[in-house]
């Protein structure tokens, strides 16, 4: 059996928090702006244009914008990495955090692609929310294998000298 009373690092249940704040307080601040129909405060020419990122046929996905599934991951996000779910004994909680964070991350790369390469364009809030997003999975990543044992913690790794 896993022993999920394995502890993490405080260091990444306050970061990975922080950084889930960070990023549904940017998806609220796209959501808005994009029911509302307000500009956002934002370059609208050259290389960088929010506007021309998110009024884009890439801004929706399934029908849905992909400010809402911002918001959406991120309130989900900021719930079970809330220092309360970190110390849940339900594994699923800690299994849901790291795919969620995967899942998020394969979506960002499709937005870079959009961005980039359909669009020509990019939107500094969209590039926020994606570095949140890749820095959210790194510290996951960092701690997650280990605390659902899918690896051994360091350690309990024997040390082997090589001559």
């Amino acid at each position: 059996m896993i022993d999920l009373e394995l502890r993490v690092p405080r260091w990444a249940e306050v970061t990975t928090f922080l950084l889930s704040l960070l990023g549904l307080g940017l998806s609220i601040y796209l959501t808005i702006t994009h029911f509302a129909k307000q500009l956002l405060v934002c370059s609208g020419t050259g290389f960088v244009d929010c506007a021309k990122v998110t009024t884009s046929p890439q801004s929706y996905f399934l029908h849905i914008p992909v400010a809402l599934l911002g918001l959406a991951t991120y309130t989900v996000m900021v719930a079970i990495n809330s220092p309360w779910a970190w110390h849940a004994k339900a594994r699923w909680i800690h299994v849901a955090r790291f795919a969620l964070a995967i899942v998020a991350m394969c979506f960002v790369f499709w937005l870079v692609y959009a961005e980039f390469i359909i669009i020509h364009s990019i939107c500094l809030y969209c590039t926020a929310v994606h570095i949140t997003t890749f820095a959210l999975l790194i510290v996951l990543t960092l701690v997650s294998p280990a605390q659902l044992g899918w690896t051994r913690p360091r350690e309990l790794v024997p040390d082997v000298q090589t001559r």
